[in-house]
């Protein structure tokens, strides 16, 4: 990645540039939601799993949250740069092939990214810089397709599951923000959250790459090109289902089970009308519901994982 000087991105068209830039490809308000809620989930989680009394001091939340939300970030400009030369071909129209930011200063964006999650886990806990190095690391490996490209690229099941191994590193990170700092070691239990995650990256994945036929476009992977325009809405409800059960396994360990049960089982219903709605009428339109709905599942299920148990056992 290629440096670039502050200055180039203080101008006001800059700042136009930057704000047009997330709208399109890393919506701040709707992706904060989301890694709020991801990242309180992971804090409270491992509080509880602990048995700790009372509400884990705000810094682990903020150095969770900043450090998570700069993640997400990176992984969207480590997109951006390994699916450069398929973007100018194939899709023109987005962000860097229309010259609207530039890999240059996109990379200058990831190492700030970079400078600042080393300071706060330094300022946080100066130990959190192991699991850090380990994010980043795979990070690094998933920017280089694991340095055979086009074999990863042929096998799209693959493909998949060795890109979303960054979601419980992350998680790891964020729940390690509350019990490392207190000299604790991994609560026993906490790999069931991390599978959550795992597949909750799945279904979000999933889920933004169904389209109808008319939205195909060579040389663009989705899962409905993969599984098929009947095959994909199910395979993406069974990773919901299979997503429901680990957490409802999650939320037993801090005796939430039942209620986190009940409300992933209200969503798959209302999950199972978007495949419904999808199968009777493949259009654009109904393709949407497959993201938005990905979207709220995951919302609902890391609050219920989350902020649910924590009110349950302070009231």
């Amino acid at each position: 990645m290629t440096i670039m000087h502050p200055q180039e991105l203080s101008n006001p068209a800059g700042a136009i540039r930057w704000w047009v830039y997330q709208r399109e490809r890393f919506p701040i308000l709707a992706n904060g939601a989301l890694i709020m809620a991801f990242s309180s989930s992971a804090v409270c989680f491992s509080s509880l799993l602990s048995e700790e009394q009372g509400l884990p001091h705000w810094s682990a939340f903020a150095v969770a949250f900043i450090t998570s939300f700069i993640f997400f970030l990176q992984l969207r400009i480590a997109d951006e740069f390994k699916d450069s030369e398929e973007d100018e071909k194939f899709q023109p129209y987005r962000a860097v092939p229309r010259g609207l930011v530039t890999l240059r200063e996109l990379g200058f964006v990831f190492l700030i990214g970079a400078f600042i999650q080393l300071g706060i886990a330094l300022w946080l806990y100066p130990p959190l810089v192991g699991i850090l190095l380990i994010a980043w690391a795979y990070l690094g490996l998933m920017s280089r397709e694991f340095f055979v490209r086009e074999w990863i690229k042929s096998r799209p099941i693959t493909y998949l599951w060795t890109h979303m191994g960054i979601m419980p590193l992350v998680d790891l990170y964020a729940t390690a923000t509350e019990w490392m700092p207190r000299g604790a070691t991994v609560p026993d239990g906490l790999i069931w959250f991390l599978v959550v995650s795992f597949f909750n990256g799945v279904v979000i994945e999933v889920g933004r790459k169904i389209r109808s036929t008319d939205e195909e476009k060579p040389g663009v992977s989705t899962y409905t090109k993969l599984w098929g325009q009947r095959g994909a809405p199910l395979i993406w409800f069974g990773f919901l289902f299979v997503t429901a059960i680990s957490a409802s396994i999650a939320g037993s360990l801090i005796e939430f089970g039942l209620q986190t049960f009940i409300v992933l089982a209200i969503l798959l219903l209302v999950a199972l009308l978007v495949v419904i709605k999808f199968s009777l009428n493949p259009s654009s339109r109904s393709a949407k519901y497959f993201e938005l709905m990905s979207g709220i599942w995951t919302l609902m299920m890391y609050l219920t994982l989350g902020l649910g148990p924590f009110l349950q056992s302070t009231l």
